[in-house]
């Protein structure tokens, strides 16, 4: 039975494909519409299976919120092209809309929802097929609260998810916080959702910051007071420069050597331990105005407002109580 142009337009209608492979996939399947179909359907997993270890380092990040769910779905393929394309963008909608509509809470649940007939990843799978580059599921998020907020950012890489603590706040001020979740990067919404395992962390560094910055204030006061330029005796490549330059004689930089050794020693031999904290536990308190939402200068502020502060002047008592953001970009 002759192909005709009306079946080719049919099967692509039906599975996205193009016309030439839906020809190829008529011909060899007698023109059998639902054998054409399969055809298609395994030529797709084929050439997915054969992209598997390419990176998937483009796509679209895009979320959504209704009443008091919210949810961000990152589907990811190979170029900016195929981010682009309208099958793409369209699968991950549906695929959002999915999982707003089953109030999935992870990717497991997520990946068991059907999609134009098939599981998601059979539905991705297949349009891989069709577009010849890997494509996978790469990030899904979700908050449930009284109130929800998403931000979709414009170059279509980036979606931010805000929950609130109050119903019915405004839309305006949900939009702000969501998209200052978008800029300034967040780790949690609240101090106390920050795992003690960074707050240790966080304290140690900003401990052994303060211990090092003691110690080469000592040394550089030393080197200083006998004589020497604390630059030219900073590093061996320093040294060296500074003896080829003749501002230093070999044993001018053994003696500067022996010195900063010395003084270094007697310095971390006597170190004041409770400045150390207290100065340690400013810079973990910046960590916090950095990383937390609430504690944040909000961006849009003229009189350097946190967060907290224009949120409560919004509304009495209202807090952000958690965030998702999801950024396809590297920060």
């Amino acid at each position: 039975m002759a192909v005709t142009i009306n079946d080719i337009k049919k099967l692509r209608d039906m599975t996205g494909a193009g016309l030439s492979d839906c020809k190829k996939a008529l011909i060899e399947s007698d023109n059998d519409i639902t054998k054409a179909m399969e055809l298609i359907r395994k030529r797709g997993q084929a050439i997915a299976a054969k992209r598997e270890d390419r990176d998937a380092a483009q796509g679209i990040a895009v979320g959504k919120s209704v009443g008091n769910f919210a949810a961000i779905v990152a589907l990811k393929c190979e170029t900016d092209f195929v981010a682009k394309n309208e099958k793409f963008v369209a699968l991950a909608k549906a695929i959002l809309e999915a999982a707003l509509a089953a109030k999935a809470k992870n990717v497991d649940e997520v990946n068991a929802l059907v999609v134009d007939g098939k599981v998601v990843p059979e539905a991705i799978t297949a349009l891989s097929g069709i577009t010849g580059e890997k494509m996978e599921l790469g990030a899904y998020e979700c908050l449930e609260a009284p109130s929800t907020v998403v931000y979709n950012h414009f170059n279509g890489m980036l979606a931010a998810a805000v929950a609130f603590n109050q119903e019915g706040v405004d839309a305006e001020v949900a939009k702000a916080i969501a998209m200052q979740v978008a800029s300034m990067k967040p780790l949690k919404a609240t101090r106390d959702q920050v795992s003690q395992e960074t707050i240790d962390e966080e304290l140690r560094m900003a401990v052994d910051k303060t211990k090092a910055e003691m110690v080469k204030k000592a040394v550089e006061n030393a080197l200083k007071k006998a004589g020497f330029n604390a630059y030219y005796c900073a590093t061996e490549e320093h040294q060296k420069e500074a003896v080829m330059k003749g501002y230093m004689t070999e044993e001018q930089v053994e003696e500067a050597k022996k010195l900063m050794a010395e003084t270094a020693a007697a310095k971390e031999a006597n170190m004041p331990e409770q400045m150390i904290q207290n100065i340690a536990q400013g810079r973990l308190g910046k960590f916090f105005q950095e990383n937390v939402l609430m504690e944040q200068v909000y961006e849009a502020s003229e009189n350097k407002e946190t967060v907290a502060q224009f949120l409560e002047n919004a509304s009495k008592g209202l807090v952000a109580t958690d965030l998702k953001r999801v950024n396809l970009n590297v920060d």
